[in-house]
């Protein structure tokens, strides 16, 4: 009896072995990714995908005396700075002497924009200002009761209008001077189909749009007559889902139809940007996608015959995640969890391929505009950044692994000022608790590098350079619970009450955690050295489960 037991213990014993071998096999087959780059191939120069980023108002007056990180400065790669609203539209944001008094309409003081532009310029990047929220007293029965707080009404008097834009755009002139404001951007308000942030006293589409041309006509005229004809003008539109009113009415006014303000065809305009959100992680948005919104946009100026405009996402990236007290938006609309990384270079990856100039960020370190401790998105926003100016080249997946739902793919470029071979690769799916690691290949052919050897640097950015895998678990370990959070508490900004409103989780993470978040936020690059023979170089990386991996390769 005791034969026969060990005799069927050593069949099963021999078939879980073949089993788990198969299995094994099965795995490798399925997480197997080959990708062939060749350098020799080049193509369009690729733009900073990073080169922006989204601050709400001015209110607070957030450039003056800002704190900036000496280690991880974002404005090494930030080089605009959107001011969403910054000319109106309420009683804190209007810029006169007294907002309230409404029988005076020219007692304008422009200081606090003034020293706002002053700031961000000292920190070396250039204002994009959007204009066009309606000042309180130039609407009478003015509605500020949507969703943003603002002045949603058209003004009465459009030259009444024109004069206040005018003349903040002639301080600007005054103290910055004319060739300085023609390297800053401008645009006419956020969304600008959207209901919440502008639209008829009647509510009435038609003449929503109406009014909003006019009104774009209006401030795009008082720039150019105190700028200049080559000041750069833009439009903000949601469109990736659908307004009030149809985007492509207004791009058609700008091509073919009568300015408001000059009588003349046509308005100037540079740039057509968009928003982009999806709900949360694991859930896409239920509009278009990013490269569909911008190709609409795109499609529409195209067919009206507005060429080389600039595009680009002015707000987005996640809505929401776990409630927190009272919402469960994300704060910064970033999630802590290294997703975000995958999710940022699927997010590169997507405005590489379809001509995008940039994804504005509403914020990158954990405790201020530019100070703390770095999430996982800074380091993909600093690292893409890198690719500014290179050239794509050519690249394609010859070997595609099968794993169900996972997107594994990259992107390459050779900076020539610098002479280095640049890829990009992600581990992506759309799950937070993704958990299946990928096996990539990279079968290089760089002529230019032929017979010399190269210095291969690997920036990786998973768990191991993420702080907030450490937060989580020790979240459990204080009891800090997702009430402590008035916002989302999967969002990295712990600096800000948004994200941590209960004052005994704040003193936990600023005085007893900080320190050791900011070893466990240290990402540390690999440099390894080979030879190209033949200008070929094989490279091979295991990726985490949403993990990155930027590559410089430069000779020695």
């Amino acid at each position: 009896m005791n034969k026969i037991i060990a005799f069927f213990l050593a069949v099963f014993a021999f078939f879980g072995s073949v089993f788990n071998e198969i299995s094994l096999k099965i795995n490798d087959i399925f997480n197997n990714y080959t990708f062939e780059i060749d350098a020799s191939q080049k193509s369009e120069a690729l733009p900073n995908v990073s080169s922006n980023l989204t601050v709400w108002s001015i209110e607070g007056n957030p450039f003056l005396n800002p704190q900036i990180s000496d280690e991880y400065n974002i404005f090494e790669f930030v080089e605009y700075v959107e001011l969403m609203q910054c000319t109106g539209g309420s009683r804190q944001r209007d810029l006169f002497k007294d907002p309230a008094d409404a029988s005076v309409t020219d007692d304008y003081d422009f200081s606090r924009l003034i020293n706002n532009c002053r700031g961000i310029i000292e920190l070396g990047a250039k204002p994009y200002l959007k204009l066009g929220s309606v000042p309180l007293k130039y609407t009478e029965n003015s509605n500020t009761d949507a969703m943003f707080g603002t002045n949603i009404y058209p003004p009465d008097d459009y030259d009444v209008y024109y004069n206040y834009i005018a003349a903040c755009a002639r301080a600007l002139v005054e103290e910055f001077g004319r060739e300085e404001l023609l390297t800053w951007r401008f645009a006419v308000m956020t969304e600008f189909e959207n209901s919440d942030w502008f639209m008829a006293k009647n509510g009435d589409p038609k003449e929503t749009c109406e009014a909003y041309c006019r009104l774009y006509d209006y401030t795009v005229q008082a720039l150019i007559d105190e700028i200049g004809e080559d000041v750069f003008v833009g439009a903000h539109a949601m469109a990736v889902t659908e307004g009030l009113w149809d985007e492509r009415d207004f791009i058609k006014h700008c091509a073919q139809g009568t300015n408001y303000k000059t009588g003349k065809k046509g308005s100037h305009i540079d740039m057509l940007t968009a928003s982009f959100y999806d709900l949360k992680p694991g859930e896409y948005t239920k509009g278009l996608t990013p490269a569909q919104t911008i190709e609409h946009l795109r499609k529409a100026a195209e067919e009206y015959g507005l060429n080389n405009l600039v595009y680009g996402f002015d707000e987005g990236r996640i809505l929401s995640g776990t409630p927190g007290k009272d919402s469960d938006a994300l704060n910064a609309r970033i999630t802590g969890y290294t997703y975000q990384a995958a999710y940022d270079a699927r997010m590169a990856k997507i405005m590489f391929d379809n001509g995008i100039s940039y994804f504005s960020a509403w914020q990158y370190m954990t405790d201020g505009m530019s100070t703390g401790i770095p999430t996982v998105s800074y380091y993909v926003a600093e690292l893409a950044s890198h690719f500014k100016n290179a050239k794509a080249v050519a690249s394609k997946k010859v070997g595609k692994g099968l794993q169900p739902g996972t997107e594994v793919e990259i992107s390459a470029a050779f900076d020539e000022e610098n002479g280095v071979l640049r890829v990009m690769a992600y581990n992506f799916k759309n799950d937070i608790n993704y958990s299946k690691t990928a096996d990539l290949n990279f079968r290089i052919n760089a002529p230019q590098f032929d017979g010399r050897e190269v210095r291969v640097t690997a920036y990786v950015i998973d768990d191991d350079c993420n702080f907030f895998d450490e937060w989580v678990k020790d979240r459990e370990v204080y009891g800090i619970t997702d009430d402590c959070s008035a916002w989302s508490p999967d969002d990295p900004i712990l600096g800000s009450t948004a994200t941590l409103t209960d004052q005994r989780a704040r003193d936990i993470y600023f005085n007893e955690l900080h320190e050791k978040y900011e070893e466990c936020a240290k990402l540390e690059p690999v440099e390894t050295t080979a030879k190209v023979e033949n200008g070929k170089l094989n490279l091979d990386i295991t990726l985490n489960p949403n993990a990155v991996v930027f590559y410089e390769i430069t000779p020695v």
